[in-house]
């Protein structure tokens, strides 16, 4: 795809993942419009872009917002669900809003803004819609049931909608990024990355994005060779991949992680 003059929606572009997502993008010649609830994180990022940059805030885990959210951004090329929220912890410390903020973000806005952007898609027979998922959405792990069940759905919902664009101009394509070591949750955790995880970095994220929006594969993974294996392993045998996930410290490293973002719930 030719990204010269192409109209982007990011979500979650206050991140790192998403800011380097919209840099990408953008000195390609797209114009880049960006979301998140943190508006001042966005004006600074779209300061700095100049040209083709537009600040569009909204809380994704409000419905009237992300009708708003839509409905402002007009005619979209490309949609880049790149938003979550770690939804780490045991179940049964979270309130009920709170599960349900997990499930709206992570999964519900990609959903509804698909439904909302698509027909334009459709009647151009052109544009790209790309999911970023996470490793999580092929492995379950430990203490993050929650993010698990939005990003394993998440990866239901692309394969299927790949399926049903097929031959309609229209691609389809989730990115499972592993363990990042300078954006996103691991990042911001401070955790080390463990032996094997294979941690990779926000440019193979973005390079991800540039191949798919070029190739339209069903999915990329951006992670070693140990997570990627668990991926085709879990399918077949999740009893294993869960065994050799505790005998690695999986849980305790689960149990870290969920620790340092409860104030994301």
């Amino acid at each position: 795809m030719n990204l010269s003059g192409k109209t982007t929606l990011i979500t979650g572009a206050s991140g790192g993942l998403g800011n380097a997502i919209a840099r990408a993008l953008h000195s390609r010649g797209a114009i880049v419009k960006l979301t998140s609830r943190r508006a001042e994180v966005l004006e600074a990022l779209a300061g700095e872009l100049g040209d083709r940059a537009e600040v569009l805030p909204a809380d994704l885990s409000s419905a009237d917002d992300v009708r708003r959210l839509a409905s402002e951004a007009g005619a979209v090329d490309i949609l880049i669900a790149n938003a979550g929220l770690p939804g780490t912890g045991r179940l049964g410390e979270y309130e009920p809003e709170q599960i349900d903020r997990v499930l709206d973000v992570n999964l519900g806005s990609a959903i509804h803004l698909t439904h909302a952007l698509l027909p334009r898609m459709l009647e151009r027979r052109s544009g790209h819609l790309i999911y970023v998922s996470s490793m999580s959405g092929k492995v379950a792990s430990p203490r993050a049931s929650l993010y698990n069940a939005t990003k394993f759905g998440l990866r239901g919902f692309s394969l299927a909608m790949h399926d049903d664009l097929r031959g309609t101009g229209v691609g389809c394509t989730t990115i499972f990024p592993g363990f990042i070591l300078d954006a996103g949750m691991f990042a911001d955790s401070k955790l080390e990355a463990k032996p094997g995880s294979g941690p990779r970095r926000t440019e193979d994220v973005t390079d991800a994005v540039l191949r798919a929006l070029a190739k339209n594969p069903y999915e990329i993974d951006v992670a070693g060779f140990v997570p990627r294996s668990g991926g085709w392993l879990t399918g077949m045998a999740p009893a294993l991949v869960s065994a050799l996930q505790r005998a690695a410290g999986g849980e305790k490293a689960a149990e870290d992680l969920a620790g340092t973002q409860l104030d994301k719930r």
